[in-house]
């Protein structure tokens, strides 16, 4: 599936040479500035996803690692290396460096209402995984989400939101629609998953650039679905 391709005059060879130029900086950086004790720097997507897991066990169980960001912010200034990609939604109550006890620079954020892949955001993500070298995308959506309870909503009773909030509906539809036509079990949660799983497939079969690093094993997509109660990711 291809959400606004680049302009066929696309050259892997360009990519790659702007990838050596915007990283060059990068190398003087540490690899995976963390607090103490330092941790390398996960290099696979099995390896990006373990780490996101535990930070967040950590973090539901408010046990963060102890960090000193001012030690690191001076290394950060020379180039940046995350190790994972977040699709998240723009609410205020989720943070993903907090959610997943992680430092700044180890996480390449992309969020939107609703958590959905859009030209913009897509074309940061393959910057953050072609680019930077992220192993790992993983589509955020989160419990009591306003922008999936709305495009419920208007399905059912049509669309009468105002502005350009009525356009996140329209956008969050092919995800949100086929769940509403499902039975059993609790509506808004099977909206909450059906939106992430679709939009992971979005990505993870996006071409020319997300589809040739996931059939390379360089890059994973995943979801998952955080709970505002408790803290606490259940990967779907």
């Amino acid at each position: 599936m291809c959400i606004a391709c680049p302009p066929t005059t696309f050259s892997r060879r360009g990519l790659f040479a702007m990838a050596a130029a915007l990283t060059a900086s990068a190398a003087a950086a540490p690899a995976y500035a963390q607090g103490t004790p330092a941790a390398p720097r996960p290099e696979t997507p099995d390896a990006a996803l373990r780490a996101l897991v535990e930070g967040n066990a950590r973090y539901a169980a408010n046990q963060p690692r102890s960090r000193d960001f001012s030690a690191t912010r001076a290394a950060r200034a020379a180039g940046q290396a995350p190790f994972a990609s977040i699709l998240g939604c723009a609410d205020s109550r989720v943070a993903p460096e907090l959610a997943f006890d992680q430092n700044p620079g180890d996480l390449f954020v992309v969020r939107v209402a609703g958590n959905f892949v859009t030209p913009e955001g897509l074309g940061s993500l393959e910057f953050g995984s072609a680019v930077l070298g992220s192993k790992l995308i993983l589509v955020l959506g989160h419990t009591s989400c306003g922008a999936v309870d709305a495009t419920v909503a208007a399905l059912r009773q049509g669309n009468n939101l105002p502005g350009q909030i009525a356009r996140l509906v329209t956008a969050m539809k092919p995800g949100i629609e086929p769940a509403l036509a499902e039975t059993g079990g609790d509506v808004t949660r099977r909206a909450l998953v059906s939106n992430v799983r679709y939009n992971v497939r979005a990505l993870e079969t996006s071409t020319p650039i997300l589809a040739d690093l996931v059939g390379r094993g360089a890059l994973a997509v995943k979801g998952g679905i955080y709970d505002l109660a408790t803290g606490r990711v259940e990967l779907v």
